[in-house]
């Protein structure tokens, strides 16, 4: 299509480019920060709590809330085109800037603290190949070492063009999907139904199904963040309609593998089996299907896995800064480009901090766990105002025709994915969400920046309350924290 070629996409004009990014590129994006290293985590992971029974129906009520949060996407993409950058842009659309400017700032704190966990476990997976030993479980001097070479390098990379490093991303993303592919395929043929119904609804030990079903929930609370990967680069989209399927067909292909991946593993090995393996369990699974070289096949599907959804996050945590940068709720020098038109001051100070932590990882893994605790709860609230925003819309039948059929349905999508965001939260744990606090409190800097250089009121109406409790409710929890009264 040539540069000179416009597009009409659900009432917007834009103007075709070669540089934008099309459906398969935008579908990577999603499939590519979904899946990392916890896929090859999840037969342990969800054995260690729950039988085979109850795994189906966490599964079950997981498909319908994340399905609908996908539509949440799909729908908003459709009917409200003009709004970039997904999460941080539906939130500052529905709820005004402060509250836009939190959703930006909460989900930028736990993409970059999620690059350094993901640094970690790549070098650890590496550290299993006992020629790279010397790796250990990756913070080591070799692997922070090793670490900052590839920040570096993926820096650089982006540097160059967002364009390129999505199109790397789309052949990681492939790479990635062959040995889970295998996996499931080699899984498939070791299948024991005997196996899997042994324990069907879980060990006495383990309790209720009730408890072993929100057990395996707390799981799935975490593999689909980066559902939204889609909408983030929404403005670099070709087509705002190819936003909304590829964020479907991204979840769609997501979910079949994670439940393909956790379900026929319990049909090679025992729950009890699989809830003693040592992770990635994975492996075990594959060596006891096929013998020794399983094991290593999914150890470089980790390698490459891992690999390409730090790129992938490494793009979608500078994203969020430009855009917020732009649009004047962060400060001006965010919301510039360079010449091949990647986000240079936010790459910069992101990549910056995942540096600086990557350091404090090598003197204190403790501490920094700690904080990768608090961060990946933060990522949840911007999902929660998608969800109300969406409910919202639909409501008020804003960008439906008049009689649109389509709207009530929309509703309830809008209102069974408020209600799971609400649950997403109370399963990561209500103390976490208090605790984040202490990240939130000094963004409110950011923000009195951004506003003070656009010569703009910084609050209003309740924003100035809001502000204030969360400052005083940051500074409360790190009194807590830091005198031991509480512990992550």
């Amino acid at each position: 299509m040539s540069s000179g070629t416009e597009v009409q996409t659900s009432g917007t004009v834009r103007a075709a480019d070669s540089s934008k990014l099309r459906l398969g590129a935008l579908t990577a994006l999603v499939v590519g920060s979904m899946i990392g290293g916890g896929i090859f985590s999840l037969p342990q992971n969800m054995a260690a709590s729950s039988g085979a029974g109850s795994i189906v129906i966490a599964w079950a009520i997981t498909f319908v809330g994340m399905l609908t949060l996908a539509f949440v996407f799909q729908n908003l993409a459709n009917r409200k085109p003009e709004i970039e950058g997904g999460v941080y842009g539906y939130a500052r659309a529905g709820f005004g800037d402060y509250i836009g400017f939190n959703s930006a700032w909460g989900y930028w704190i736990s993409a970059w603290i999620g690059n350094v966990s993901y640094m970690v476990v790549f070098f650890s997976a590496l550290g299993a190949f006992g020629a790279l030993s010397f790796f250990g479980e990756g913070n080591t001097l070799p692997a922070i070492i090793a670490a900052s070479l590839l920040l570096w390098g993926l820096h650089t990379l982006i540097l160059r063009g967002v364009q390129s490093a999505t199109f790397i991303n789309t052949i990681t993303t492939i790479a990635k999907l062959v040995p889970l592919a295998l996996f499931v395929v080699i899984v498939i043929f070791a299948f024991n139904i005997k196996t899997f119904n042994t324990d069907f609804w879980g060990s006495p030990a383990l309790g209720s199904v009730i408890n072993q079903v929100k057990g395996s929930m707390l799981v799935t609370v975490w593999v689909f963040i980066g559902i939204e990967g889609a909408s983030v680069f929404s403005s670099r989209a070709e087509s705002m309609k190819e936003v909304g399927k590829a964020t479907v067909i991204g979840f769609l292909l997501t979910i079949t593998l994670l439940v393909a991946v956790s379900l026929l593993s319990m049909g090679v090995l025992t729950q009890a089996e699989l809830a003693h393996l040592k992770n990635p369990s994975t492996a075990s699974v594959l060596k006891a299907a096929i013998g020794p070289w399983g094991a290593t096949l999914i150890n470089v599907g980790l390698v490459i896995s891992v690999g390409g959804a730090l790129l992938a996050w490494t793009l979608l945590a500078a994203e969020i800064p430009y855009l917020a940068g732009k649009d004047g709720i962060f400060p001006k020098v965010f919301g510039k480009l360079n010449a091949n038109g990647s986000p240079a001051a936010a790459l910069w100070l992101t990549n910056g901090l995942v540096q600086l932590f990557l350091v404090i990882t090598l003197f204190s893994s403790a501490g920094y766990l700690a904080l990768l605790s608090l961060a990946t709860s933060m990522i949840l609230i911007p999902y929660l105002l998608c969800g109300l925003y969406a409910l919202v819309v639909a409501m008020r039948g804003e960008g439906y025709p008049a009689g649109d059929a389509a709207r009530n349905k929309d509703i309830l999508i809008g209102l069974i994915a408020s209600v799971y965001g609400v649950w997403l939260i109370y399963a990561a744990g209500p103390t976490y969400l208090f605790l984040s606090m202490v990240l939130y409190a000094p963004g409110v800097l950011f923000y009195l920046k951004a506003k003070s250089e656009h010569g703009e009121k910084p609050f209003k109406g309740f924003e100035a309350v809001i502000a204030a409790v969360v400052v005083v409710l940051g500074i409360y929890a790190a009194y807590l924290l830091a005198n031991g009264a509480i512990r992550i």
